[in-house]
């Protein structure tokens, strides 16, 4: 039988690891604003609000704070890339799905997608979130690649190339986007649906009208 003490406890660290999310989710609106450069413990707060104190309390820096953002933003980065094409009955139809789960999500959280970008530059000099962004990366490729192979059985082929370098084209495809949308550019996310459509026939060798 659990005692009260223990109870007490496990209310306590449920507590603390809300207020720990509460803080992570609010950093990173800042971090998504602001880049990881500008951004300190201090300009967080600032951004926020709540004190610098009070996130120095909760982590001990600002490695260890962007650190659990990224592992926040882990679930939300794969629902935000998804594209919606469990339902599609043809290869095209899967393509046009993608196409469009892709750019909505651009359009939707291109600040977000920014800070993404950022944070995996980051990883190459912060030691610290290389396992988080190689964990997030995986993430991407194995939902990437489970739609490409999946307008492969559609279209009764098989892919021709690996998943690394499916993950490279359609990643490749979202961030030219994402930096034209960002500057204005007008067609961008257009530009952005018609690659997709026409990468997936080229992906596993056959016609796009599959």
């Amino acid at each position: 039988m659990t005692s009260a003490a223990a109870v007490k406890r496990r209310n306590r660290v449920d507590k603390f690891e809300e207020r720990r999310r509460e803080l992570a989710d609010a950093a990173l609106l800042a971090l998504a604003d602001l880049g990881y450069a500008r951004t300190s413990l201090r300009t967080i707060a600032e951004h926020t609000k709540f004190s610098h104190g009070l996130l120095h309390y909760y982590f001990a820096d600002k490695v260890e704070l962007i650190t659990y953002c990224v592992r926040r933003y882990k679930a939300a980065c794969v629902r935000r890339y998804e594209g919606g094409v469990g339902e599609a009955a043809t290869a095209g139809a899967l393509a046009e799905a993608c196409a469009e789960g892709l750019a909505t999500a651009l359009s939707e959280a291109p600040l977000m997608h920014r800070m993404w970008y950022d944070l995996r530059t980051q990883s190459m000099f912060e030691e610290a979130f290389r396992d988080d962004v190689a964990e997030i990366d995986d993430s991407l490729q194995e939902m990437i690649w489970r739609n490409v192979t999946a307008y492969a059985d559609l279209a009764g082929s098989r892919p021709a190339c690996s998943p690394p370098e499916a993950y490279a084209l359609f990643d490749g495809l979202f961030q030219q986007a994402l930096q034209r949308h960002l500057t204005g550019a007008e067609n961008a996310l257009d530009d952005l649906r018609h690659g997709i459509r026409g990468l997936f026939p080229r992906l596993v060798g056959c016609s796009a009208e599959s």
